[in-house]
């Protein structure tokens, strides 16, 4: 079994920005090289000039996007695409921290974009920004979160902001099905398809029901919009707690492997026993909008 080369979701993004963050926030960009003119997009004029001698405010995360807060601007906005990971190395040891489970990602012919750090603590490091399939990019904002990429961006699905009765008044007369929904980055940002396909499950919702036929036009909140908000909210946390999944080419910050893709309760699980107990369905896979859905027909509803 086993998907193509997916696109890395939220849980996988903060992963990387809490690998990274010990590192890069406080430090200073002492120099930047950038090995070739693009990858998805070409990178901003003068982008090693403008990033020289910045401090990193701080190191953030929007939807699925990094953000690096530089002293006096601009915003660094980058995006790992399909095969993008971050590797650290410093003075002491030369190689990458962690184990590495793919070899194709530690090649240096796929070493982009390099960050010469000088540390808060005084010491020196360097992150290096590996992308095989040049899928990620880097860009500049220099009216911080208003820039396109993020301005129209929804709700993020961590904390308690998403709950039933916000998750009812976003999907409120949407005739989409629920799955297209749920992936609309201007209703919610950072959902993506494995996320959505666990949290439809563990709330027992098709894939296939109209969005808006969990919430009712009288305004009020429904259970089974309350358990999937329930649902959305603990899925993301715990695909974070657990290091993100791996899905082919992606790597922590640290070189090393999630594991999560283990614990999925029906993605990539087609004809497999729905893990639901006392279910007996079977799961399986549909095509929505060109993406694979995966999910049990019987406890799905």
């Amino acid at each position: 079994m086993g998907q193509s080369a997916a696109m890395p979701e939220l849980p996988e993004v903060e992963t990387v920005r809490r690998g990274l963050q010990p590192v890069m926030e406080g430090a200073r960009i002492v120099s930047v090289e950038a090995r070739r003119p693009d990858l998805r997009f070409p990178f901003p004029p003068d982008f090693a000039e403008r990033l020289r001698g910045k401090r990193i405010v701080s190191l953030g995360r929007r939807a699925k996007y990094l953000t690096l807060d530089l002293d006096g601007g601009p915003l660094l906005i980058c995006h790992l695409g399909m095969s993008g990971s971050f590797r650290i190395e410093n003075e002491a040891e030369k190689s990458s921290p962690g184990i590495f489970h793919n070899e194709r990602s530690k090649a240096s012919a796929h070493d982009h974009v390099v960050f010469h750090l000088e540390e808060s603590g005084g010491g020196k490091s360097t992150v290096i920004f590996n992308d095989p399939r040049r899928f990620g990019f880097m860009l500049f904002s220099d009216s911080g979160n208003e820039h396109p990429m993020l301005s129209g961006l929804g709700v993020e699905p961590t904390g308690n902001a998403l709950d039933g009765r916000l998750l009812s008044e976003l999907l409120r007369g949407k005739k989409t099905p629920l799955k297209a929904a749920l992936l609309d980055q201007t209703l919610i940002a950072g959902l993506g398809n494995i996320y959505v396909s666990e949290a439809l499950w563990r709330a027992g919702l098709s894939p296939r029901r109209l969005a808006g036929s969990i919430a009712p036009s009288s305004g009020k909140v429904t259970e089974r919009a309350e358990k999937l908000a329930q649902a959305i909210r603990e899925v993301i946390a715990a695909a974070i707690e657990a290091g993100g999944s791996s899905l082919r080419d992606y790597i922590h910050a640290d070189g090393s492997l999630g594991y999560f893709q283990h614990s999925f309760s029906v993605y990539d699980r087609e004809g497999e026993p729905c893990r639901k107990p006392g279910c007996g369905g079977t799961v399986a896979r549909i095509v929505q909008s060109g993406r694979s859905t995966f999910y049990c027909p019987a406890c799905q509803r």
